[in-house]
């Protein structure tokens, strides 16, 4: 079997990318199977496939079984994961001993993950990232609409890019709200939706602000990377900013000729970024 058909196993959370990585596989006749997450994954891409098994957050050991049994070769994480309840996170026994580990050492969102790619790892199973299947979901460099951020924007990107990229040091989030060089707000564990709904009730008149969403430095490239879509922009806009700017090649966009429409409609700014070019 060639390595770009090698078994894919998918640990897939919530929103639309799980699905655009199976329907990737079935039309590039890549095998496949899909560990869906819980209270996470979207019931409707998976509950009839025959190529999926259901498993709570803390059932690692159930989980890392199947994909041996089906003889999975490459893992990718991806989708969204909500914090556990009490009731979803008791854990199996391969779960147990992984969190005892752990210790208090990686309590950050980054540190778990890194352990549970080296707890994949150690099944002789290699970790990829959704990009090494899917290059196309990565954000392009450059103005990747007509409309372009002008002297202030540039100046809130900047703003945004030299915050960001602290608090990314921080393991803290990807995201910052800047509007007229004030920092509206930061994302916590709430998400980059509600982070730019919440900005809505700070916004200053005047001219509207900027979202900036970056990779976090230490960030593997593999797991948890920056994500837009068209829920983005919508939100961007009816909270008053007027344009977006991305880690090129470390983000990923979900449907971008449906994002770069509504941008445009909305007479916005997406740009992709290199924050090296920022912080100077």
């Amino acid at each position: 079997m060639e390595k770009s058909q090698k078994k894919l196993g998918i640990i897939a959370g919530g929103g639309i990318i799980p699905k655009l990585l199976i329907d990737f596989c079935k039309e590039s006749g890549r095998p496949y199977f899909a560990l869906a997450i819980e209270g996470n994954a979207d019931r409707a891409y998976f509950d009839k496939s025959v190529h999926c098994q259901w498993i709570r957050i803390g059932q690692a050991g159930t989980g890392f079984k199947r994909f041996l049994e089906e003889q999975v070769e490459e893992v990718v994480m991806i989708g969204t994961i909500h914090r556990p309840t009490l009731a979803e996170l008791v854990p199996d026994l391969r779960t147990t001993a992984f969190f005892a580990k752990l210790g208090i050492k990686s309590i950050g969102d980054d540190g778990i993950l890194r352990a549970l790619v080296k707890e994949i790892e150690s099944e002789k199973m290699r970790v990829v990232g959704v990009h090494e299947v899917m290059p196309e979901l990565l954000v392009k460099e450059g103005n990747l609409t007509s409309h372009k951020p002008d002297k202030q924007a540039k100046a809130d990107i900047a703003r945004g890019v030299e915050v960001a990229w602290s608090l990314g040091q921080l393991d803290v989030g990807q995201a910052v709200v800047v509007q007229q060089g004030l920092v509206l707000g930061v994302e916590g564990i709430e998400g980059t939706d509600e982070l730019i709904k919440r900005c809505q009730n700070y916004r200053r008149k005047g001219e509207g602000g900027v979202l900036v969403k970056l990779r976090k430095p230490q960030q593997d490239m593999r797991i948890d990377l920056p994500t837009i879509g068209v829920r983005t922009v919508e939100n961007a806009y009816q909270s008053g900013l007027k344009g977006l700017a991305v880690h090129a090649g470390n983000a990923l966009i979900v449907d971008e000729k449906a994002v770069l429409a509504l941008a445009q409609k909305y007479k916005m700014f997406l740009v992709g970024i290199n924050p090296e070019d920022w912080r100077k």
